[in-house]
């Protein structure tokens, strides 16, 4: 059994963990806040620009519009663009981006290559001896667009390349503070997910005048495609950050309560080992007064 002393300090040991966690909730319940709020300035605009590139993908003669509408007829290579942390302290936030990525892409039909942002996923990716061609890492805790429009201009480089035939972005999407899902989002070539898309863009484009483009329309897709493929990189960085804090917000909160929990149990087997020791020194007093008393009386 540890002695008192030993006790103490890991008493005190688990109280100053207890401390560095409560402060690293405040700072995450902080961030998480502001990361919220950028979120939601963006998400309503980016939704917009996904609807408007999907009702464009919609059009006849698609192929003709632009490269980045245009499917490959032999599907040769994919890149997958790995939103994760630069740092841990986040309960299994990273690993669950990671194993997400894993289920969907480990036994793909054809051979994936993979763009990482953020230190962590780059790190557990390498770690499971997968090829990694470029990282994005220490990116600012509010980044712009031109913070990391650099990842949207790489994307689209390498498909128009023909480095790549399709482009995966995986990313955690912000849900509230104790729940994120990890998506999988199809960004090249740009294509309907669902029934429902077909539909509602159908009838979008049932209701809506004809378009007239000026100055070209060429020029203008050459711009806003481009510019909007990599939005929506933008838009999954910021929901990524946002349930990334939001994750070490709790996680941190669950670690304070448990520090806590553990200081009490400590504490309680503490006062139980010192009032052991101080009946064992009142036994051994009692025991030599008793044996002095016997001593004296045989005198």
């Amino acid at each position: 059994m540890p002695s008192a002393r030993e006790m103490r300090m890991r008493i005190r040991s688990v109280k100053n963990i207890s401390q560095v966690t409560r402060a690293l909730e405040a700072v995450s319940a902080s961030k998480v806040r502001k990361a919220v709020a950028a979120v939601q300035a963006t998400r309503a605009y980016a939704t917009k620009a996904w609807q408007v590139l999907t009702h464009i993908a919609g059009q006849p003669g698609r192929a003709n519009l632009h490269p980045l509408l245009t499917a490959r007829s032999e599907i040769r290579n994919a890149m997958v663009v790995v939103i994760s942390g630069d740092r841990g302290l986040a309960g299994a936030y990273n690993a669950n981006v990671i194993r997400f990525t894993a289920q969907h892409f480990d036994q793909y039909p054809i051979p994936v290559r993979y763009l990482a942002v953020g230190r962590k996923g780059r790190d557990l990716l390498l770690r499971r001896r997968k090829p990694v061609i470029a990282e994005f890492s220490n990116l600012p805790a509010a980044p712009s667009f031109a913070d990391v429009s650099a990842i949207g201009r790489l994307v689209v480089e390498e498909f128009l390349k023909g480095e790549v035939d399709e482009v995966h972005l995986v990313y955690t999407a912000f849900a509230g503070m104790v729940r994120q899902d990890t998506q999988v989002k199809k960004l090249l070539p740009l294509e309907f997910g669902e029934t429902q898309d077909r539909v509602q863009a159908f009838e979008h484009h049932r209701l809506t005048a004809a378009y007239i483009y000026e100055p070209a329309e060429r020029e203008i897709l050459d711009e806003i495609i481009p510019r909007f493929t990599a939005l929506q990189v933008y838009q999954a960085i910021l929901e990524s950050l946002a349930s990334e804090h939001a994750a070490r917000m709790v996680a941190m909160r669950n670690a304070t309560d448990n520090a806590l929990e553990l200081v009490d149990n400590l504490q309680l087997a503490y006062n139980k080992a010192r009032q052991q020791t101080i009946t064992n020194d009142l036994l051994d007093i009692a025991g030599g007064a008793e044996a002095l008393a016997q001593a004296i009386s045989r005198r």
